[in-house]
């Protein structure tokens, strides 16, 4: 804006006065557009990473960068199964064997008859012994029709006799689904095949076709729903279960429904004990269940609350999540993740650049710190549940405080909008969640067990892309949650599967013996 000289008062004192009034005034516009464009290169430099960069969200540790006392702990030697390293060097690869109850086919392979005379005397060659070498063959799935001939028998002496005939036949075979050549095998191979293997069911219809048998996807889809039906009742039966464990690990991830005018859905996912067999003390008393649970697409906290509480059981436990405002209102003893704060941390430290060389940045230090706690989870996993609940009550609060003091000084010198002003609120507001895992040994530092459960639905979500309806949706969950659980167990899906199916064909099964840590699979 330009000022006419007229305009402008003769007396020197004003003068001075309005020309600081106008510097102050430019200093300030300058150093919010300077705030604006450091703004727009942070977010400019995350969806740089988003797209283009490396997923990982390792830290290297800075041990120099902080100087006080700590109790170094040893650390367990830990051995790969397939590589051996020793005092960081890595030793030669490690083949393992093949199974040794798979079908073998021998071939010997012998020289001629011919060659079989010494090149030197002419004496016949001795025996000496054999070298063997192991090949793996596939043989591609064979279908077989299961043909069941029930046989009819009738009274003669009724039929001369002209009185009501006496027909006798014996009784149609249970089956998963009345009226339709789907046995549990079949439909335990869609399943799987779907939902283990995010193979869509119209890939599935090409595999079918080669083998001469039309079977269409619309058919595959309705026993799909009509499965998930049969193992409600098992589902209800776990979902109790899981309400009664001590620590429940929750997530959610987005869903497209086609037939729901939300633009997004949303799968809800909950899960207690380990991703597998686990003998580590701190998993003792918890079953592995994972249950997914889709209410209307919805993703509100009465989703949660709903869940977590039925007519018959009412859930008291630990409920470890991220900082979804959702959670709150479902538990009072919410664990937070320290793998989403670190998250955090880890885009503010993209965000800002290559720093000066020489400097480390506030997001560095706030990483580097966070490393040390988990530091101090890898050295106690294999401890007991007292050790560990000590170790976490000396050291790990420790670190906690350290790092809680270089928050709330830091919180002072960040602007709140940047990343890093994100991060450390995100942090703050988070606090008593985040260590709360400190008061109990059972607990973990982060919730990745939930953010594992939920992968494989991600999975395949990106091939089957979306359900066509809250049916489809609904089926969609008991069926993963049926899978996830069998693995978590140490089951194979595909036997578990079609084994639950031949049981929950008969009205009188006995869902407890189908629980995964109680089945008999019958299989040697």
């Amino acid at each position: 804006m330009k000022i006419a000289p007229d305009s402008l008062p003769n007396d020197v004192d004003l003068l001075k006065q309005l020309l600081l009034e106008t510097l102050a005034a430019k200093e300030a516009e300058i150093a919010a557009l300077k705030q604006s464009v450091q703004r727009l290169l942070e977010q400019f430099r995350q969806a740089q990473q988003q797209r283009f960069g490396v997923r990982c969200e390792r830290h290297d540790y800075q041990g120099e960068l902080f100087n006080e006392a700590e109790v170094t702990l040893e650390a367990p030697v830990v051995l790969t199964t397939e590589y051996d390293v020793v005092e960081g060097l890595k030793r030669r690869a490690k083949r393992k064997p093949l199974p040794k109850d798979l079908p073998r086919e021998v071939i010997v392979h012998d020289i001629r008859e011919a060659d079989k005379q010494c090149d030197c005397c002419g004496h016949q060659l001795a025996l000496m012994g054999q070298d063997s070498s192991e090949k793996l063959k596939f043989i591609p799935a064979q279908i077989t029709v299961i043909e069941h001939v029930r046989l009819k028998y009738s009274c003669k002496h009724c039929e001369t006799q002209g009185t009501k005939a006496n027909i006798k036949q014996a009784p149609v075979p249970a089956s998963p689904i009345p009226k339709s050549f789907a046995t549990p095998s079949l439909l335990s191979q869609l399943i799987t095949s779907k939902y283990q293997y995010a193979l869509p069911l119209y890939r599935q219809e090409t595999l079918f076709k080669q083998h001469g048998i039309e079977l269409n996807r619309k058919t595959m889809a309705d026993w799909m729903i009509k499965s998930a039906a049969l193992f409600k009742p098992l589902y209800d039966l776990l979902h109790q279960q899981l309400l009664t464990q001590a620590v429940i690990h929750a997530d959610e991830t987005t869903l497209k429904v086609i037939n729901d005018e939300r633009v997004k859905s949303y799968m809800w996912v909950y899960c207690s004990g380990g991703d597998g067999p686990n003998a580590a003390p701190r998993y003792q008393g918890l079953r592995n269940i994972v249950l997914y649970d889709y209410q209307d697409g919805s993703r509100a906290g009465t989703c949660v609350s709903r869940f977590l509480a039925t007519e018959q059981t009412v859930f008291n436990g630990y409920l470890q999540v991220d900082g979804y405002a959702a959670y709150q209102q479902a538990s009072n003893k919410l664990v937070g993740c320290w793998a989403h704060a670190r998250r955090k941390f880890k885009e503010a430290l993209i965000a800002q650049g290559k720093p000066k060389v020489g400097k480390i940045s506030k997001a560095d230090m706030a990483l580097s710190m966070i490393a040390k706690l988990y530091r101090i989870e890898t050295q106690i996993q294999a401890l007991s549940l007292e050790e560990r609940l000590y170790f976490r009550r000396t050291h790990s609060r420790a670190q906690l405080g350290l790092f809680k003091q270089w928050l709330d000084k830091s919180v002072l010198q960040v602007s709140k909008e940047s990343p890093l002003g994100k991060a450390i609120h995100y942090s703050l507001n988070q606090w008593s969640a985040l260590s709360r895992y400190t008061e109990d040994s059972r607990l973990n530092i982060d919730n990745n067990r939930a953010e594992r459960a939920v992968k494989p639905f991600v999975i395949g979500r990106k091939n089957w892309l979306f359900n066509h309806n809250h049916r489809g949706a609904e089926a969609s969950a008991i069926l993963y949650s049926i899978i996830e659980t069998a693995k978590a167990n140490g089951l194979i899906p595909f036997d578990y599967i079609e084994h639950c199916l031949t049981q929950l064909s008969y009205p009188d099964c006995d869902l407890h013996s189908l629980l995964p840590w109680q089945v008999n699979l019958g299989k040697a």
